[in-house]
Order: C-alpha cells, then sequence, then structure tokens
C-alpha cells in the first residue's frame, strides 16, 4: 500500500449510494466524455462468481464477497494512478467498510487500514436513493429499504475516514455531470 502514498488522489472521485441511484449510469456517460473510469467491483465480482458457482456473493458469504471487494478496490486505485487527469470511481475502498457494518459484520482491522491509507479526494460524491429509478434484477436483489440503509451506511462511513460527502442532486445525466464540474472547479 505504500505507493498509495507517492501521487496526488486529489485527482480521484468516488461517487457512491445506495444501488440505484444512478452511479454507474453516471460513470459510464463521464467515460464517454473521455474521463477515466472504474467499473464497480459488485457487479463484476457477482457476475464472476456466479459463473464459476463460486460462493464470495452476497447472498452467500457476505465476508468473502467483502474481501474480494476490497481486493478489486485497492487494485482499480492503484490502477488509476497510472491514469492522467481526473479518474471517476464507482465506489472506493471505504464502501467495503460500509459494506460490512450494513451487514452487521466486523470490521477486520486490514479493511480499516486499508480505508484510512487508500485515499481519494477529499471531497466524496454521495448520490440518493431515487424511488423511480431503482430496480432490482438477478445482481442487485436489495430492496430499496435496503438501498436507503445502504445510502446511509456509506454517508457516515466516509465521514468517518475524513471525507466530506457532498450529496448529488436528483436530474437528468447531463444536469449531474454539470454538478460534479461544477463542484470540482468550485474545490
Amino acid at each position: 500500500m505504500e505507493d498509495c502514498l507517492h501521487f496526488d488522489f486529489e485527482r480521484f472521485h468516488v461517487l457512491t449510494g445506495g444501488p440505484g441511484s444512478g452511479k454507474t449510469t453516471l460513470i459510464e456517460a463521464l467515460a464517454r466524455r473521455g474521463f477515466a473510469t472504474t467499473e464497480e467491483a459488485g457487479r463484476r465480482i457477482i457476475r464472476d462468481q456466479v459463473s464459476i458457482s463460486g460462493a464470495a456473493l452476497p447472498w452467500a458469504d457476505r465476508a468473502l464477497y467483502a474481501e474480494l471487494m476490497l481486493s478489486w478496490e485497492m487494485r482499480s486505485h492503484a490502477l488509476a494512478a497510472k491514469a492522467t487527469g481526473p479518474v471517476f470511481f464507482d465506489r472506493g475502498v471505504p464502501d467495503v467498510a460500509g459494506y460490512l457494518k450494513l451487514c452487521s459484520l466486523p470490521v477486520p482491522a486490514h479493511v480499516d487500514k486499508a480505508a484510512q491509507t487508500v485515499r481519494y479526494a477529499d471531497t466524496v460524491f454521495l448520490l440518493p436513493p431515487w424511488p423511480e429509478i431503482f430496480d432490482q434484477d438477478t445482481e442487485r436483489k436489495q430492496s430499496f429499504e435496503e438501498a436507503e440503509r445502504t445510502w446511509a451506511a456509506m454517508r457516515q462511513t466516509y465521514a468517518r475516514y475524513g471525507y466530506n460527502c457532498v450529496e448529488v442532486p436528483r436530474g437528468t445525466v447531463a444536469d449531474r455531470i454539470a454538478f460534479l464540474m461544477e463542484t470540482l472547479s468550485d474545490g
């Protein structure tokens, strides 16, 4: 983790919140505009684990699922260091600690240490629950109430690790991108 401390992490911007809040749609739109982005760990891990009948799934072994998410997020962070300019993350390392707390599982010391040392820009963008766009599918099995609890857990978790959470207003993708750009230019 030492390399995490040797570059400008202020260009690393996390988008987080509960499922079904428009994070991935926003990340994909940012990528189409030429920004470097990361893929969400959770959905990719679920797809991979289902394809091999693995146990690291939120409905099977949540602790193992969290370990894979941690590894994914740390690797995404390290790879992003090689990119130039701003990088937008579809969640970050602190999300893993928030997920464990949400599941009433202990946050192991190594997860806590990772959340403290693998850093992002001080401002984290929090996307609120949005009932009109929320949808369940084979990978997203959470209820809307769970999405609301996830949003609250991420707000608390990122604040606990010293980040300033800024809520992204609901609106069109273009409006949300404009909000991000304006917030970043003001900071």
